[in-house]
């Protein structure tokens, strides 16, 4: 065999080699590579959940405070109208106060007068006629008279000026009306003054 040969023959490993220590070189640059790239795509994952999970809270956050802010919001429209509400009813509430001593005083005058005198019958029929008007305007703004004759001893309406012994009828019964209570639109304008009864002795 030539010197040349031997030459060619011994050379052929040492490129072999070379080829061989190249890839591994090559294959570990490539695993370092990916092993560098996936790091940071592990990190921004969680980071991105991270900030997925603030937004989120953040959201419900807001959503509490709009659902807050509304109620809050129905509220206050609610206090409004019942506010409206109880300035329209009640608003005649001194005006009617004062009616009231008008009317009294106009039963007052039917009860005095003398039925069987003619000349002041006439004079009874005007002022009926007067003290009928009179109760139907009040109705109309939704004032109504509290006449308890008759019925149970109620503490919220009714005033009691003194009590009477009786047999005809259960104690702590109403047995005659001194003066007229009036209620408007439902709320205690004035009680009514009364007489109530006890269990005889």
């Amino acid at each position: 065999m030539s010197d040349k040969s031997q030459s060619e023959q011994q050379k052929k490993p040492d490129v072999n080699v070379e080829s061989a220590e190249e890839q591994i070189v090559d294959a570990a640059d490539e695993v370092t590579t990916n092993a560098d790239a996936d790091e940071p795509t592990q990190l921004d994952a969680e980071e991105l959940q991270r900030q997925v999970t603030a937004l989120a809270n953040e959201l419900q956050a807001e959503r509490d405070k709009g659902l807050r802010i509304a109620a809050e919001a129905e509220n206050v429209r609610r206090r409004a109208a019942l506010d409206v509400e109880k300035a329209r009813n009640f608003a005649l509430e001194k005006f009617a106060g004062e009616l009231l001593a008008v009317i009294d005083n106009l039963e007052r005058a039917l009860q005095t007068i003398d039925a069987s005198d003619a000349a002041q019958n006439s004079i009874a029929e005007g002022i009926e006629m007067t003290h009928k008007g009179f109760l139907s305007t009040i109705e109309k703004f939704g004032m109504e008279a509290v006449n308890p004759e008759g019925q149970p001893f109620n503490p919220q309406l009714h005033e009691a000026m003194g009590m009477q012994e009786s047999a005809d009828v259960p104690a702590n019964t109403v047995l005659y009306v001194m003066q007229k209570g009036y209620l408007l639109n439902g709320r205690l304008l004035r009680p009514a003054m009364v007489m109530v009864s006890r269990a005889a002795s």
